[in-house]
Formats: structure tokens, sequence, C-alpha cells
């Protein structure tokens, strides 16, 4: 485990998945992260890399070869080296392997790079093609926060609160899948929690305005400030009766309904030439 810590937060990463456990702050004691429980969700802020979401009968197709990866893909699962840990940051690093070429046929190094900055967390991805073929990548973040955060209340007690009113459609999902726009917003700001929410599966948003958005309740004054402006997509999940909520910013989707499995084709893929190197951040900030 690797310990990150400041005045305001201590902070606790895991080098499997380099996978948050832990965020508190010292001030008050308040745990910020869910702390799984594998009756609902045994996770607590995975990295999804080289997939967001699920892929059509988890299968993608490149160069007229079938790839098999699971839903989120595997930077889960595998262990990263500490490349970097020093107070109030830390760089886990993972590179390509014959285990990841045999699912993903691409040369790489993904590094994740938490800063602490007084009550901010800030989370860094760092991609490095070091093929000699264009790389094709989608990559988000999962990060399941408490509710209640405070722990007399109630999870119906919370909302969130986005930073402009939105109209934004929600997408459904079917088996995983993105199906169909379902009106969402009217031109609102706020969502209120409650566990029915996501019986139908996550809240995915691709046409938000909005850059932030804080988890609060009006009955107690810790909340979280979470910035996905680096980010295009947007999910908010929780698993059924459970806790938490996940924001989860995605550079990357689940496949459509209708997708064809070609991985080049697929909605929200990056693409990075050989050589370079692609960044993207979010942040929160803890009160």
């Amino acid at each position: 485990m690797i310990v990150l810590c400041n005045t305001d937060l201590k902070v606790v990463i895991q080098t499997k998945g380099a996978e948050l456990q832990s965020i508190c702050a010292l001030a008050t004691g308040i745990e910020y992260l869910w702390q799984a429980d594998e009756r609902f969700w045994n996770k607590k802020s995975p990295v999804l890399f080289p997939i967001v979401g699920q892929l059509q009968e988890d299968t993608y197709e490149y160069q007229n070869n079938n790839y098999n990866m699971l839903r989120h893909g595997f930077a889960r699962d595998r262990v990263f080296e500490v490349e970097y840990a020093d107070g109030t940051e830390a760089t886990f690093l993972l590179c390509s392997d014959a285990q990841t070429l045999a699912v993903y046929p691409f040369n790489f190094q993904l590094r994740l790079h938490y800063l602490l900055e007084g009550n901010k967390l800030m989370v860094n991805y760092d991609v490095k093609n070091t093929g000699i073929n264009t790389m094709y990548f989608s990559i988000g973040g999962h990060p399941a926060f408490k509710v209640p955060i405070a722990n007399h209340l109630t999870y119906d007690d919370y909302f969130l609160e986005f930073n402009h009113a939105e109209h934004a459609n929600r997408y459904s999902l079917q088996n995983g899948l993105i199906d169909k726009p379902i009106p969402f917003f009217n031109y609102n700001k706020q969502v209120h929690l409650n566990h029915k929410l996501f019986y139908g599966d996550a809240l995915v948003f691709k046409e938000l305005q909005s850059q932030q958005v804080v988890l609060k309740s009006n009955k107690h004054s810790a909340a979280i400030h979470f910035n996905f402006q680096e980010f295009p997509y947007l999910g908010i999940w929780a698993a059924k009766d459970a806790d938490f909520i996940c924001i989860e910013p995605w550079h990357g989707i689940a496949d459509s309904t209708t997708h064809n499995k070609k991985f080049i084709q697929k909605e929200g893929v990056l693409s990075l030439q050989a050589g370079n190197r692609w960044q993207a951040a979010w942040h929160v900030i803890f009160n």
C-alpha cells in the first residue's frame, strides 16, 4: 500500500489496479471512499482500460482478428509498479506484456499519477504508445464515494448538483450495451438520490454542459466536488441498494446494441500514434 498525506487528507492506494483504497479527512475523520462490501460490489475505484464498459459478446475485431475482453478491460486486475512515491504524490506504471498482448495487440505504458494539494486529490492518466502502429484505447475512472458521507444521515438526504442547468438525455443500458436515449434533465441542475434510481443500471450521459458535479446534502456540510472537464462522457452508478455512488469520467463508452464489433469504429475510442503520449486528469475537492 502507498500512503499519501498532507495536513488535510490521507489517501491510500494499492498496487493492484493502482486502485484507491481510502480518502480520509484528517480534521474530521470522515472517510469519503466506499469501503467495499462483497454483498454489493467488491471494488472501490477501478481503472478502466483499455475499454470502458461492455463489448458486444465481450468481443472486438481488429485487423480481421477477434479478441475477447471483459467489461472495463484488464488494468483493474493487474499489479502496477510503483514508479515514484513521495509524501503527497505517487506514480504507478503498467506496461504491456505477453498476457496483455494476447487480448489487446498494442504495446503501451499506462501511468496513473496521484497528487494531493490541500483538500484536493488529482488523478492523471498518462498513456504512451510504445509500439510501431497506431494504438486504439479507451480509459476512465470508477471511484465509489460513501453515501451517506455523514453517518447519521440517509442515502435519500443526498443529491448531485451540476454546475450548469442540464437538458441532456441519459442513455439506457441493455445487458450492459448502450441503447436508446431517454429524457432525464429538464433544464435543472440537481439529481436527488434514492436507491431505485439505479435499479436499471448506470446513468450514462454524452451531452452534458457541466464540467463539475457536487455530491452533498442540505443537512451536513461535508461534500464532494468532482471535476470531469477533460472527459466527454460521464457515468453515475451504484449497485442495487448499496450505500455508495460512483462518479465515472470516461474517454470512451460501452458498445451500442447495434455496434459492428470493429474496434477502430467503437464510439469514443481514442487513437494514439506510435511513440506519442496522451494525458487527461480529473480531480476531487473534499470538504
